[in-house]
């Protein structure tokens, strides 16, 4: 028995880590409970070495093998996320266009931390998820109608709401619904000297539950994909999803450059913890511009009374 245990024991260790790694390459993880779980692969890859040390101490080599090839082959996936790229069109001549996007919790986010926030980084557009008629009023009260005072609402009370709130003049401002009643909204900003961009806040279905899940698969795969070739496009918001999940890799691969991304800050997490539960944060929420676009600044801030935290970029469009 023994003997056997100690056959067995080195490959037990080695193979979750290497089911995690197949499920990723593979792009398994439009399932229950893949989807929930591909969102936290960057610590599956942290956790992959010490598995690698253990049986490398242990000199169990066959398992300590695929031990290293699963770190490796995580570490190829994870690590490009903390490289800044190098973007040459960021100090290029072009119009600045500074953005927000915030989760506001079903409206119970601080609305004069918000107003703060937005005077602060001097943002032109502000992408709402979550949000309500009664959070746009108490915003306004602090003072966000005299920054902001162009907007497509569609707010509502729920989870579903979404706004699109602009310093410059919006036009042809609308609504989507994603499958499972997230709202969208979105407009063309009329941006002067720099033409004008088609912006939307982003928010499909979070994977929270088994029935759920088909819902999250088919509201990512249908956000607007970039249209390199046409009108210049920025889309941001709380994705519910993160480069883990193959269906948000195929839409930036229609011809966006994730703002964390470049400047290498990807892997900041943006939602959680969650009512204090012990698990770690995840990145949710991202700033997608087209690839025309340049991408100067990014910046994960602090928003009180909101399980997420806002992202910021500063963007130049060409």
């Amino acid at each position: 028995m023994k003997r056997f245990v100690l056959r067995v024991l080195p490959w037990v260790l080695a193979l979750p880590a290497a089911a995690w790694a197949v499920f990723r390459i593979a792009g398994w993880d439009d399932g229950y409970p893949m989807a929930q779980l591909m969102a936290f692969t960057p610590y599956v890859a942290a956790g992959a070495l010490v598995p690698l040390a253990v049986l490398l101490g242990w000199r169990r080599w066959a398992a300590a093998g695929l031990a290293g090839v699963t770190a490796l082959a995580l570490a190829v996936v994870v690590l490009p996320r903390w490289f800044a790229d190098g973007d040459p069109t960021a100090g290029a001549a072009g119009t600045p266009l500074r953005v927000m996007s915030a989760n506001v919790l079903v409206g119970s986010a601080g609305s004069a931390e918000l107003v703060a926030l937005v005077r602060a980084h001097r943002v032109d557009v502000l992408a709402l998820q979550e949000v309500t008629p009664d959070f746009l009023a108490a915003a306004d009260a602090a003072g966000l109608g005299g920054e902001l005072p162009y907007r497509a609402d569609h707010s509502v009370p729920g989870v579903e709401g979404s706004a699109l709130l602009s310093r410059y003049p919006l036009r042809d401002g609308g609504m989507r619904v994603n499958p499972g009643g997230f709202r969208q909204a979105y407009a063309e900003v009329v941006v002067p000297g720099g033409g004008s961009v088609l912006v939307e806040s982003a928010h499909p279905l979070a994977p929270w539950a088994d029935f759920v899940t088909p819902l999250w698969a088919r509201g990512v795969e249908g956000q607007p994909r970039a249209t390199p070739d046409g009108p210049v496009r920025v889309l941001l918001g709380d994705f519910n999803a993160t480069l883990d999940h193959h269906l948000l890799r195929d839409l930036i691969g229609s011809g966006y450059r994730d703002a964390a991304d470049v400047l290498g800050r990807g892997l900041s997490g943006t939602w959680g913890p969650y009512d204090g539960d012990p698990i770690p944060p995840v990145t949710l929420d991202r700033v997608l511009a087209d690839r025309r676009v340049g991408v100067k600044d990014f910046q994960v801030l602090e928003l009180p009374h909101s399980d997420h935290r806002p992202v910021y970029a500063e963007l130049v469009l060409p």
